[in-house]
C-alpha cells in the first residue's frame, strides 16, 4: 500500500521535476558565472532548495554582502512556508514530527500545490515524500548539470550570462504585475525605497532589500488592511438603511 501511494506521488511531482529542469538549469549555469563552484552551487540547492531565495542569494553574492544579510533576507523571502506547511498540516495523516519534518522540507510553492489539490481528504506520508522526492532530486541534479554546461561556455558568454539574472526577475515580476495593483504598488514602493538607500548610500545592499521589503510588505499591507475596513464599514451601513 504504502509503495502505490510512493510511486503515485513520484508520478504527481513529474510534472514539478519537468518545469524544475529550465530554472535549476539557469540557476547552476548562472550560479557558475557569479563564481560559486560546482559544490558550493550544488550545496546551495541540497541545504537551501528555494528558487527564488536561491536566485536573490546569488545577486547579493556578487554584491559581496555580508553572509548574515544573506541569511536574513532568504528568511524573508521564504516565510510563506510557514503558512504553506501549517495549512499542509491539516490534510496530512499523523504521523512522528522527525518525519513531518523531512517531508516538510521538501514543501515549495509547487508542490504545495499539488499535495492541497490532488489528493481528496487525508494525504498519506509516503505519497507527500514521493512528490517532495522526485522534485527535490530534480532541482538538485538540474543544478550541477547547469554548472557544468556553464563552466564550458566561452569565457565572454558566462561574463554576458550575469545580465540574465536581473532579466529573469523583471520575467517573474512583469507577469504577476498584469491586472493585480497590490503587486504593481509593492513592486513600485520596494524599488523607491531601495533606490532611495542606495544613492543616498544610507545602507548597505543587504539592509536596503531587507528593508525595503519589509517596509513596503507593510505599508501596502496597511493600506488594503484600511480599505477592507472602510468597505466593511459603508456595507454595514448600507444594511442598516
Amino acid at each position: 500500500m504504502r509503495n502505490n501511494q510512493f510511486l503515485s506521488g513520484l508520478k504527481a511531482g513529474l510534472s514539478i521535476a519537468i518545469g524544475y529542469f529550465p530554472i535549476a538549469l539557469t540557476f547552476g549555469l548562472l550560479a557558475k558565472t557569479a563564481g560559486l563552484s560546482i559544490i558550493e552551487a550544488t550545496a546551495m540547492s541540497i541545504f537551501v532548495y528555494a528558487g527564488a531565495a536561491q536566485y536573490i542569494s546569488l545577486s547579493l553574492i556578487a554584491a559581496a554582502v555580508d553572509p548574515l544579510l544573506i541569511v536574513l533576507n532568504t528568511f524573508i523571502v521564504n516565510i510563506r512556508h510557514f503558512l504553506m506547511t501549517a495549512s499542509l498540516n491539516e490534510k496530512m495523516q499523523p504521523e512522528k514530527k522527525w518525519i513531518k519534518s523531512i517531508y516538510a522540507f521538501g514543501i515549495t510553492d509547487e508542490s504545495f500545490s499539488v499535495l492541497a489539490t490532488t489528493v481528496k481528504g487525508k494525504i498519506s506520508t509516503a505519497f507527500a515524500f514521493g512528490v517532495t522526492l522526485i522534485a527535490y532530486g530534480s532541482w538538485v541534479s538540474f543544478t550541477a548539470i547547469g554548472h557544468i554546461i556553464g563552466a564550458n561556455l566561452p569565457t565572454f558568454l558566462q561574463a554576458a550570462m550575469s545580465i540574465a539574472l536581473y532579466a529573469m526577475f523583471v520575467g517573474l515580476l512583469v507577469p504577476s504585475m498584469k491586472g493585480n495593483r497590490k503587486v504593481i504598488m509593492l513592486a513600485a514602493l520596494g524599488a523607491a525605497i531601495h533606490c532611495f538607500f542606495y544613492f543616498t548610500g544610507t545602507l548597505s545592499t543587504g539592509w536596503a532589500i531587507l528593508v525595503a521589503t519589509l517596509a513596503s510588505s507593510i505599508i501596502v499591507e496597511l493600506i488594503y488592511s484600511k480599505k477592507r475596513k472602510a468597505a466593511e464599514v459603508m456595507y454595514m451601513r448600507k444594511e442598516e438603511l
